[in-house]
């Protein structure tokens, strides 16, 4: 459909509406609505990228998403900025809409939500009014969804649980519950209780909690119903430390204290020790009465720092707990890690009761804690820390940066060819260089960075309190230590690296979005030649999305028959008859239309799917060949072959066992080359050419003159034909580089006993001239374009 045509659908619409392209994400039409809505000029939005409109960050990975694929019909609320900088607050829907048969577009909707502001003000003021409701309970009260997810809670639940304020000025569920778990005495047996609540929507309990300050809670636990559905859970709690008499708070202390595991002791207000408990005996090797009358002080200031026993009862005093871990010595003088917590028992009044005291032996875990850190932080070859403790220093780096309001930098490297190295010399060599770049790596950052290695020939270099210059010096600065020539067993070789850059807080505001989008700007400069750096820019991940989501259609294209082979007669110039037929690849996508094979044969070369596309192709064509050779018409069949087809270790197989499966004789099929084919592996290539060769194939080299020509090779391959490119007719016969070449092209041929076809025929003038300067043959518009076989049966046969 044309753009005037869209343009005009659109106009009658009272909705602003804006038309996308699915695969650039450019605006190919717009209507008045929406550059009244935004204040520009009509017909201003066209051609401009959507993500341009975007007022947020968030909007920017909203079109990240579509790009992706990741949903056809899309409903949010977003920020739209007008040509006078301001924002307006919109309602959008997003749909992949089809055009005609071979074409979709994406329709995005726009309404203006201003009007809604006063609906919405007065909700918060509903909300305000439930809020002082819950306020003014005299229990504390804590709301959840059915998942845990906690919706509300007043300041009596958080003065129960003694909720620090930086709890209550943030929204961390997994915060807050933490910090419930570490009030609780026995935390085990607490958690698996919320699980057997959690796991029954409309079960209703009742439970005591003893927590670590002394205070005991009792806990109802109720359902939370809406419109006669459980929607959520609604625990109370009240304070019934003061309902407890003496001496069942002491009988049920007594249970615990004897059949604990930890080691426990506790001590008068005074701190001195009244009692322990047996577990107490088994790890230190004291008994009760010899522990009597001693102070904790006296207890752990054997081994451990008098005065870090000072700063902790300390703090025990003035904090009413202390939790850490301290170095000791068993009666028998051997030495171990425990892992203690002391609380201070207080009555109502704040008058000091008692102190209690927690132990577990950590030694052992201590131990294996350390070799595990050492395992797990650094990686086994190189010494480098690993992606975990990356993790940790990137962390780091985010805390620091946000309170210095400074910048760092990550650059993501990748070797340049490093599977070759390892394919050839193998692992072990490879290895060598690995540790070879990683001390090459290290004399380029300074002591406060970071050097880590991912994984493979990838490694990531942190830059702390880094801007751009800073690391494009470090950059350069790799690029120049790796230049320099590696000498290992008597071979001099080079490694490259192709590098990308992602900055804080622009690029990224947490580990994965920064090794992302590092990633994402070396992969552009693989792209573009490896051996250089690039530092990231946004459109880069809309592009490689794109790229994704065709990689994705092409896999389901070909998984469900989407593909389509057409054919365009190739004729002898000199007789005007048709001898063969290029079958040529086509593809209309059900959501992207029809998809041309510049856009999709290149991504599929890159990601490996051109091998099963490439066997398709082959066997598609070799039986079209045989049912028209087989119904009395003798015709070549010609069709492209890949570089990476090629390399294939069956691929001369593969050829003859398809002829052979449609009893096709192999000189009725011509496969066409590139260049860059040939050249590659060049005595591994001639043999599968002369096998082809001596089975009968017909060999020709596709787009002459565009690659990396060699009359040695010419020489040495058995091909029969060059295709003079199209690039060299389009200007014929008035181009006079384009006359010379094409003259050149045709004289090297014969003078090479090889044929010569001519491709992209579109005028007489041009055949005539191809005619004059004795072309063999030719294919073009001016005869045919490609055809369907039906419809060139039809028309030729």
């Amino acid at each position: 459909m044309k753009s005037h045509q869209l343009q005009a659908l659109i106009e009658g619409m009272l909705e602003a509406v804006i038309l996308v392209d699915p695969i650039t994400l450019r605006i190919l039409a717009a209507n008045r609505t929406v550059h009244g809505l935004l204040k520009v000029p009509e017909e201003s939005l066209r051609g401009k990228g959507i993500v341009e409109l975007a007022a947020a960050p968030e909007d920017i990975f909203f079109w990240e998403d579509v790009a992706a694929g990741l949903s056809e019909n899309i409903y949010s609320e977003t920020l739209l900025e007008c040509s006078d900088k301001t924002v307006v607050q919109v309602e959008r829907r997003v749909s992949l809409v089809r055009v005609g048969m071979d074409n979709s577009i994406f329709v995005v909707a726009v309404r203006d939500r201003t009007s809604q502001k006063q609906t919405e003000n007065e909700l918060e003021k509903l909300i305000a009014e439930l809020r002082a409701t819950l306020e003014s309970t005299a229990d504390g009260i804590l709301v959840t969804d059915l998942d845990g997810a906690i919706r509300s809670y007043n300041h009596l639940f958080a003065d129960l649980w003694g909720l620090p304020d930086e709890l209550m000025t943030q929204r961390d569920d997994a915060a807050i519950y933490a910090w419930m778990d570490k009030c609780m005495i026995d935390a085990d047996r607490y958690t698996e209780r919320l699980g057997t609540i959690s796991r029954s929507p409309l079960m209703e309990a009742s439970d005591v909690l003893v927590l670590r300050s002394g205070k005991i809670l009792e806990r109802v636990t109720l359902p939370q119903y809406a419109r006669g559905r459980p929607i959520g859970r609604v625990y109370s709690y009240r304070d019934i430390t003061q309902k407890l008499a003496d001496e069942a708070r002491l009988q049920l202390a007594a249970k615990v204290f004897e059949s604990s595991t930890d080691a426990i002791f506790i001590t008068d207000r005074d701190q001195r020790i009244i009692t322990t408990n047996p577990s107490f005996e088994r790890l230190s090797g004291y008994t009760e009465s010899e522990m009597q009358r001693k102070t904790p002080r006296d207890f752990f200031a054997a081994e451990s720092n008098v005065d870090l026993i000072d700063q902790l009862l300390a703090k025990l005093e003035k904090e009413g707990c202390w939790e850490g871990e301290l170095w000791n010595r068993r009666k028998n003088g051997h030495a171990y890690l425990c892992m203690i917590t002391l609380v201070k028992v207080q009555d109502d009044h704040n008058k000091t009761l008692h102190y209690i005291g927690f132990f577990k032996d950590r030694t052992e875990t201590h131990v294996a804690k350390q070799k595990i850190e050492e395992l797990a932080f650094s990686d086994a070859l190189t010494g480098l820390p690993n992606r975990l403790l990356l993790s940790e220093r990137i962390k780091q780096s985010i805390m620091i940066s946000g309170r210095d309001n400074s910048n760092f930098a990550v650059l993501f490297l990748d070797l340049d060819h490093f599977k070759q190295i390892n394919d050839s010399l193998g692992h072990q060599f490879g290895d060598r260089v690995l540790l070879e770049v990683t001390e090459r790596l290290k004399k380029c950052i300074r002591q406060v960075d970071t050097a880590a290695r991912l994984g493979g020939d990838e490694f990531v270099l942190l830059l702390h309190e880094a801007d751009a210059a800073g690391a494009e010096v470090c950059a350069q600065r790799v690029l120049e230590e790796l230049s320099v020539p590696i000498n290992l067993e008597g071979m001099s070789f080079t490694v490259t690296s192709s590098i990308g850059i992602a900055l804080f807080p622009d690029d990224g505001t947490n580990m994965d979005d920064l090794i992302k989008n590092a990633d994402s700007a070396m992969y552009h400069v693989k792209e573009r030649g490896r051996s250089d750096f690039r530092f990231y820019q946004r459109q880069m991940n809309i592009g490689l999305l794109s790229r994704m989501k065709l990689d994705h259609a092409m896999r389901q294209a070909l998984e469900h028959h989407r593909f389509r082979l057409h054919y365009q007669p190739q004729i002898n110039l000199s007789t005007g008859e048709i001898f063969g037929v290029e079958a040529l690849l086509r593809w209309n996508d059900k959501d992207l239309g029809e998809i041309g094979p510049a856009q999709f044969i290149p991504i599929a070369e890159e990601t490996g799917v051109i091998v099963p596309i490439g066997n398709w192709v082959m066997q598609t064509a070799i039986s079209q060949a045989a049912q028209w050779n087989r119904a009395g018409y003798s015709l070549r069949m010609g069709f492209n072959v890949s570089a990476l087809q090629f390399q294939q270790a069956n691929f001369v197989e593969s050829i003859a066992a398809t002829l052979e499966e449609h009893q096709l004789s192999p000189d009725k099929i011509e496969l066409e080359l590139t260049e860059s084919v040939l050249i590659r592996d060049v005595e591994e290539n001639l043999k599968k050419l002369e096998s082809l060769a001596k089975l009968g194939v017909k060999l020709s080299i596709d787009d002459f003159g565009t690659g990396y020509s060699s009359l040695s090779y010419l020489k040495r391959f058995p091909i029969h034909k060059l295709k003079i490119d199209r690039s060299f007719i389009d200007e014929l016969p008035t181009d006079e580089s384009d006359v010379a070449i094409v003259t050149a092209i045709i004289h090297l041929a014969h003078a090479m006993k090889l044929q010569v076809i001519a491709e992209g025929v579109e005028t007489e003038e041009q055949k005539n001239f191809l005619l004059n300067m004795h072309c063999d043959e030719f294919q073009g518009y001016l005869f045919s374009p490609a055809i369907s076989a039906s419809e060139f049966e039809e028309k030729f046969l």
